[in-house]
């Protein structure tokens, strides 16, 4: 317990300093890659929902109008 009490107070004295980080090129180029892959992945996601039953319409409407 008093192991404790005497960390709390040295974590309130300590002041706190912002950590310097560095991103390099491999590290910002893949977390580049990651967001647009996902956003790809999402619009690719969302077209093939809209496109593929407009695809099977358009079929359907060649078939027809082949078979008169």
């Amino acid at each position: 317990m008093k192991n404790k009490f005497i960390n709390v107070i040295i974590f309130l004295i300590v002041p706190a300093t912002s950590a310097l980080g560095y991103v390099g090129p491999g590290l910002g180029t893949g977390a580049i890659a990651t967001v647009l892959g996902v956003i790809f992945a999402i619009f690719l996601s969302l077209f093939s929902i809209v496109w593929y039953p407009i695809k099977r319409l358009i079929k359907k409407n060649k078939d027809r109008k082949a078979k008169k």
